[in-house]
């Protein structure tokens, strides 16, 4: 029988822009909190930690400092 779980094929929309997000003006999540204050420490980049910033902003952060790091 195929692999039937969708989440093994991802699609184009897998992976939305956050400012496309419905609710990316939400607070960020407490997960994403501990990623960003974990990363902008490893980046030395305290300024990047921010605990008001909204979901969308806080998903462009830790991008932003994945790639510094080089951890895409």
């Amino acid at each position: 029988m195929a692999d039937e779980n969708p989440k093994s094929h991802p699609t184009d929309n897998a992976e939305k822009d956050p400012d496309s997000w419905v609710s990316g003006d939400d607070p960020m999540t407490g997960a994403q909190a501990s990623y960003l204050k974990t990363l902008s420490a490893q980046a030395d980049d305290p300024e990047a930690f921010d605990e008001t910033i909204s979901k969308a902003e806080a998903s462009k952060r830790i991008d932003s400092l994945k790639a510094k790091l080089g951890l895409e």
